[in-house]
């Protein structure tokens, strides 16, 4: 199968499924199964374009596979955990409420943005099964490496932050513990530079354009759109001064030494 038909073969599951939840979060008003979609429709798309598309290394594309895959597990383990608990994501929360009756409408445009996303940042992956050397090089290493400590940090950032939440009491305090002390959100930075990974990999056998495209967007989504600063609104609401102190001393997404409160 070509890459371009393994990509068309992948929108063309990803958009009715996407379609699906939509439909289903009519009834539940919980839009949160998105997000876990979009994780595993990652990582099925990877293992299914190492198993369809026959260019590069075998082994690489394997490798790959197996990098986004495990990405993709371990995250949607962690959203299935937010998706089985009562109650609505704020993000979809807030806009359910500021979209008002046109919110059916929007959520499906949503719901189809995230599907497009899907099949754009799953040919990352492609680009990095690419390179047609059956050897072992550093800038497979390299990758690899990336990869951990992303896989890493991510699943720590995660499990201090619910270690935290799971304390009575510390609904409304500032989470300042382990890599919570040196960034406002660890987990959305480890999971930036987990896409990072896979540009040495790729690099010299794509336009570099195109390598980067996935990590850029997807900088550019976390710290300007839909990540940080929606949920940097409803903490500043919900925390008050406490929160507005620690975005005065915390750096916003890449890890720090804390500042001093001017």
């Amino acid at each position: 199968m070509s890459a371009p038909v393994a990509v068309g073969t992948v929108a063309l599951t990803i958009i009715p499924v996407m379609a699906l939840l939509w439909y289903g979060q009519l009834r539940t008003r919980e839009a949160d199964a998105v997000d876990l979609a979009w994780t595993l429709g990652l990582g099925g798309a990877a293992v299914f374009y190492a198993a369809a598309v026959p260019s590069g290394a075998g082994w690489r594309r394997w490798m790959v596979a197996a990098m986004a895959g495990l990405w993709s597990l371990r995250l949607a383990a962690y959203l299935f955990g937010r998706v089985r608990s009562p109650g609505e994501d704020g993000r979809y929360r807030d806009l359910r409420v500021k979209w008002g009756r046109g919110a059916p409408l929007k959520f499906f445009v949503l719901f189809q943005a995230q599907a497009v996303l899907v099949v754009a940042l799953s040919a990352h992956f492609l680009l990095a099964m690419r390179p047609p050397d059956p050897s072992l090089r550093a800038a497979d290493l390299a990758g690899m490496a990336i990869w951990f400590v992303s896989l890493v940090g991510e699943s720590v950032a995660d499990r201090q932050l619910q270690r935290f939440r799971a304390v009575p009491g510390n609904e409304r305090r500032v989470c300042r513990t382990g890599l919570w002390r040196y960034s406002r959100h660890p987990n959305y930075f480890f999971e930036w530079t987990h896409w990072l990974a896979y540009v040495p990999v790729a690099y010299g056998h794509a336009p570099l354009w195109a390598i980067l495209f996935a990590p850029a967007l997807l900088l550019l989504s976390i710290r300007f759109v839909t990540g940080i600063p929606p949920i940097e609104r409803r903490s500043a609401e919900r925390r008050g001064e406490a929160y507005r102190r620690y975005q005065r001393t915390t750096s916003a997404f890449i890890p720090w030494f804390p500042r001093r409160d001017r």
